[in-house]
């Protein structure tokens, strides 16, 4: 079965975290993907991981779970040999995405308006820190000094949280970007270029605390008793009783197990719940410690009342609902990896996991080729070093 973007040719200069997961999302719905490298400088994220072997071999899990799908191109693009192939390529492509520093590819005369004269129906994506204006469009970022300087931290208490969430969060609002691009360029032959910025991709993970912090008036609330954590005779609990009918629920739930709470049977809106009082909210903790947050979230889930154990990452990856969904799938080149995949099912032409993580150039000389380069060609520019 084809996937949806069959057809389409994406053009990846892209590294680390953001613009990979970008590509590869892409590349899963069907898409062709060249991943574009210099040969002497790859894609760093090829040496990093928990497998030594793997990061020797420019294998590391960090660059495979978003590498499958995706043919490898090893070019450099500060040769003049090499910025003509790309642009050779660009004349064929629907898509380029890159994640370079503001500039940097305008400075090799690979700019967007450089590359849409050569194919006007080009979609060009950039992904950066902070967007392609504004007084720190040159600075570079991650996904840490992103979270820093977006507010994220703060938020979460003065704590950076595990996990590259940001990184992550830009590459599915670029991939977003670069299909409804795709979509509005067969209706009107023409391409656009495209500013991902990870700063407002942080915003707009927080946007209700994005708006409340412009908000003129302060408003002091403590934390909501239903959607909260609790300690419990054997584990956390993470309640999850978000709207006033939950509340109610909840009071019923608890009073079945002789462990009334009657204030919460009153909860009728939101100015009740924002209400609740510390006496209350101690009830809650006393209660929840008298059993495991196992039992607490079999419990509540019976009630209709959505609540789970706090689980270890290595625990949650093995979860019956991720299999069932077979969200990881096993790495075509390696079965005992597991790689993930996307965070939907289509009932036509959706993901598919079709061809493992290339080695660095792995395709140059057959994608090459398939631009019209002869064999000799190809040679002389990997005995030149353009290419590897």
């Amino acid at each position: 079965m084809s996937g949806a973007l069959e057809n389409i040719r994406v053009l990846d200069l892209t590294h680390v975290l953001a613009g990979p997961f970008c590509t590869y999302q892409l590349g899963l719905l069907g898409a062709e993907v060249i991943k574009i490298e210099n040969p002497h400088d790859p894609d760093c994220a090829r040496g990093r991981g928990p497998d030594a072997a793997g990061n020797a071999a420019g294998l590391g899990l960090n660059y495979q779970v978003q590498g499958a799908n995706k043919q490898s191109l090893a070019l450099d693009l500060k040769t003049p040999e090499g910025r003509d192939i790309l642009r050779k390529l660009v004349a064929s492509a629907d898509a380029l995405v890159e994640n370079y520093s503001t500039g940097a590819l305008e400075g090799l005369g690979l700019g967007y308006d450089e590359l849409a004269a050569i194919n006007p129906a080009l979609v060009h994506c950039a992904i950066t820190g902070f967007g392609d204006t504004g007084p720190k469009a040159t600075d570079g970022a991650y996904d840490n000094t992103i979270q820093a300087t977006s507010g994220i931290i703060s938020q979460c208490d003065g704590v950076k949280p595990g996990v590259s969430f940001v990184d992550y969060a830009t590459g599915y609002a670029a991939a977003f970007a670069v299909s409804s691009a795709l979509a509005q360029a067969g209706r009107t032959g023409l391409g656009t270029h495209i500013s991902v910025s990870m700063l407002e991709v942080a915003m707009q993970m927080m946007a209700p605390e994005a708006a409340a912090a412009q908000y003129a008036k302060t408003i002091n609330r403590g934390k909501e008793a239903g959607i909260t954590s609790y300690d419990t005779a054997e584990g956390v609990l993470m309640l999850g009783s978000f709207r006033p009918a939950q509340y109610r629920r909840l009071a019923r739930c608890l009073a079945a197990l002789d462990q009334p709470v009657p204030a919460l049977a009153n909860i009728t809106g939101w100015p009740d719940v924002w209400a609740i009082s510390d006496a209350t909210k101690a009830e809650l903790r006393r209660i929840f410690l008298t059993e495991t947050a196992a039992y607490w979230a079999r419990t509540l889930q019976s009630h209709d009342i959505p609540a789970e154990a706090v689980q270890p990452l290595s625990q949650a990856v093995d979860s019956a609902q991720l299999a069932a969904r077979q969200y990881f799938q096993p790495n075509p080149a390696d079965p005992d990896t597991r790689l993930p995949t996307a965070a939907f099912h289509m009932t036509t032409g959706g993901p598919t996991l079709r061809q493992a993580p290339p080695t660095l150039g792995a395709d140059s000389a057959a994608v090459l080729t398939g631009i019209g380069l002869t064999a000799a060609e190809v040679a002389a520019l990997s005995d030149k070093g353009v290419i590897a």
